[in-house]
């Protein structure tokens, strides 16, 4: 009987042992779960804020986007506009020349030509219609012809005038320092008597002397040297002046 009383009891102390290891496991099983769970949490926590503010950002960036497309948008606008004002001044330029020529037709045999290139108007002068040899004061005929240009000047708000002197390759014997300075005189002879006998607006017109070095001639010749004397006269349209005025429309 003792025996029996004994094996129970020590049954029951190993049951007790058992059980209570289980026990200690499953805490501890629980307590690491419990860690697991808070730093899952925390993670969470973390994933959400960096969701927040990839919303925000996503937010920002389709409001530059817009902001982007708006400047985009309104630049092809202006792009646009300006081509058209381009292509309209391209036609005015042409009338421009046109009407040059028509105007300079009794000058023809005086040694002027006119032509179109490029958007430009260029109008050559030789000098046997504007200067006596080796001086700067311009002749009557050259003072008629320039009152056309004056008419255009007055007529198109949106063209500058370049007035270039050119010359042959001869050199200056008197009065000036060089061909240059003698090409550069007669331009702004031109420009003076545009300026003071005709009230042109001098802010439209520039002069400016490239004495001998750009030929249209040989030099080697004396009708090569004749054609390389003239007065250059371009008219160009104020392209500054162009995109004020588109500028301006696009405002209204």
């Amino acid at each position: 009987m003792k025996q029996v009383f004994f094996f129970l009891l020590l049954a029951m102390t190993f049951g007790s042992c058992v059980s209570k290891k289980q026990l200690g496991s499953a805490n501890e099983q629980i307590s690491s779960l419990r860690s697991r769970i808070d730093s899952l949490g925390k993670t969470n926590q973390d994933y959400q804020q960096s969701l927040t503010q990839i919303k925000n950002e996503n937010l920002q960036y389709g409001k530059e986007a817009e902001d982007c497309r708006h400047a985009k948008d309104a630049y092809k606008a202006r792009v646009a506009a300006f081509n058209q004002i381009l292509e309209e001044n391209g036609n005015s330029m042409e009338k421009i020349k046109d009407k040059v020529a028509a105007s300079l037709a009794t000058f023809k045999d005086a040694g002027i030509t006119i032509k179109y290139k490029n958007g430009l108007v260029y109008v050559s002068m030789q000098d046997k219609l504007m200067f006596p040899s080796g001086s700067v004061t311009l002749g009557d005929p050259g003072r008629q012809a320039l009152s056309v240009i004056a008419d255009v000047i007055a007529e198109y708000k949106h063209i500058v005038v370049y007035v270039v002197g050119n010359t042959d390759s001869v050199k200056v014997f008197k009065g000036f320092k060089d061909n240059w300075s003698l090409s550069t005189e007669r331009a702004n002879t031109i420009v003076r008597v545009l300026r003071d006998d005709y009230g042109a607006d001098p802010s439209r017109i520039v002069s400016a002397g490239r004495g001998k070095y750009d030929p249209i001639a040989d030099n080697g010749t004396a009708e090569g040297r004749a054609l390389n004397r003239r007065i250059d006269i371009v008219l160009n349209p104020d392209l500054s002046r162009l995109w004020g005025m588109m500028v301006k429309d696009s405002n209204q």
